[in-house]
């Protein structure tokens, strides 16, 4: 570890401080909950983006936005899990100076990416609820593609200034990261140079982003919340509200996940170390696993595509040529004529499905 430790190109991540001390063993028992959620997300999520992509039915902006946080959990689950479960389970704490700054771009940029695609989906039930009859005009599907863009551009742009700061510090310091994942704060603290500079830039900008699309967000739903609150038909106002409420769980989920990961890693609050890697951890893991099960359970037309999804892929399974071959090696070939020569024929009774073996079975 001292050669590596020296060396200026890496950095080493201790995983869940006070963990390190324990057996392999208890690592391997502690990162079971860690695989099983990656793996719900992958699963979860590629449904959920195959269902929309493949589905006439879900080709609508809300759908289309839905799609892009499936690829955003993605993102965020592949960008940390992998690492941390190679830490866990090979003890390979070791991350290149580079891809440890890769890492928090991405993590950075797709958190500001999903801020910015729930707040077009906040503007998108508040034209579907408040003004339906302009929905096809306003949110075409060139448009909702556009937002997307914005959203990863905006994400980006934002991000590139706050790594060139990062990766422009000195790291003369321990280049022990006391963290499962090269986390902005953790890194911060091992740079030798006075980093007030990127501090300020990253707290202005955390605070503009996401001050300005909760409030608009905040906004759009209070307006939604008083036109369904009109409608004449109670089951119009119990659809309205049924799709508007897993929206805001997701919302809910993903704002006050953040703000209290950010603030217990900046002020930390008199919580142990291990708990705060572990809020940071479940933080960009349980979200991405949740949000298929919260469209499932709320979104009548996303269950159906998921259905629907699953019912093509068994039909492509059971036309499958291997599949196919496999089955036939496990049926036995039936005798086209009998003992006495004469060719055999079908039984309708189903006891006797084949003459030719129901014979041999008698005469056994």
């Amino acid at each position: 570890i001292s050669v590596i430790l020296n060396s200026s190109s890496s950095f080493i991540l201790v995983g869940v401080p006070t963990l390190e001390a324990f057996p392999i063993y208890l690592h391997i028992w502690f990162s079971i909950p860690f695989c099983f959620m990656y793996v719900m997300t992958l699963l979860g999520n590629i449904l959920i983006f195959l269902a929309v992509r493949l589905d006439r039915s879900l080709h609508e902006p809300m759908y289309y936005f839905i799609s892009m946080l499936a690829v955003i959990d993605l993102t965020f689950s592949t960008a940390v899990v992998p690492k941390l479960l190679g830490v866990f389970w090979l003890d390979s704490r070791q991350i290149v100076f580079e891809a440890c700054f890769i890492q928090m771009f991405f993590i950075h940029t797709f958190t500001a990416v999903e801020s910015g695609v729930l707040l077009a989906m906040s503007f998108d039930r508040y034209i579907a609820i408040c003004n339906p009859l302009r929905y096809s005009t306003i949110l075409t599907s060139s448009r909702t593609t556009q937002i997307g863009l914005l959203s990863l551009a905006r994400g980006a742009a934002v991000m590139t200034p706050l790594m060139c700061l990062l990766t422009s510090l000195p790291y003369c310091k321990s280049r022990v990261i006391p963290h499962s994942y090269c986390e902005h704060m953790a890194v911060v603290k091992l740079a030798c140079a006075d980093p007030s500079v990127s501090d300020l830039y990253s707290v202005i900008v955390a605070t503009l982003l996401v001050g300005t699309d909760s409030v608009f967000i905040t906004v759009s739903y209070s307006m939604i919340l008083r036109s369904v609150l009109r409608l004449p038909s109670q089951e119009a106002r119990l659809k309205a509200l049924s799709t508007c409420g897993s929206h805001i769980c997701i919302i809910l989920l993903f704002y006050i996940g953040g703000l209290l990961s950010m603030y217990l890693q900046m002020f930390s609050f008199g919580l142990a170390p291990h708990i705060q890697v572990l809020v940071a951890d479940f933080y960009l893991t349980v979200p991405p696993m949740l949000n298929p099960f919260i469209y499932g359970i709320k979104m009548k037309q996303i269950r159906e595509g998921i259905f629907r999804l699953l019912k093509k892929l068994a039909g492509l399974i059971a036309s499958c040529p291997l599949w196919g071959e496999w089955e036939d090696a496990r049926t036995p070939s039936l005798p086209t004529r009998d003992g006495n020569g004469s060719p055999c024929v079908l039984s309708t009774s189903p006891c006797k499905r084949h003459l030719c073996f129901a014979s041999d079975q008698e005469s056994d």
